[in-house]
């Protein structure tokens, strides 16, 4: 897979600082399930993040978010290819691009509603007193 060859805008402020790690136990409560292949994939990933994180004191989080998302969407794609049946209904959601794409944004939206970092208390549209 190429690299993007492009930047995502960045905060400026100098002072922004992040805590590199995040926490399984604040992630995605609701999924966590010991001896469950979802489970131990979200925990490895995590993990992995935070270890690129600890081993490159300057590496950019959001770099290494990018990338590990970048590899879940391509292994994500690479197991729903539709089986050669035509008529497979388990397929049909999944039987061309758009449609694989679509089923990816569901489970996108879902993960990220269902984690603790889904909204912040920066947020620019939390009231503020």
């Amino acid at each position: 897979m190429k690299a993007r060859g492009f930047k995502t805008e960045r905060c400026k402020c100098a002072a922004r600082e992040y805590n590199a790690r995040i926490s399984l136990s604040s992630g995605l409560k609701a999924m966590q399930q010991p001896d469950n292949p979802f489970s131990d994939a979200f925990g490895k990933a995590v993990d992995l993040g935070n270890r690129i994180a600890d081993t490159d004191q300057k590496a950019d989080i959001w770099d290494i978010a990018d990338g590990l998302l970048a590899g879940a969407v391509q292994y994500w794609l690479y197991s729903r290819q539709p089986c050669s049946d035509p008529e497979c209904e388990e397929c049909l959601p999944i039987s061309t691009a758009e449609g694989r794409l679509e089923e990816l944004r569901k489970l996108l939206r879902q993960f990220s509603q269902e984690s603790e970092y889904f909204h912040s208390p920066t947020d620019r549209n939390v009231g503020r007193a």
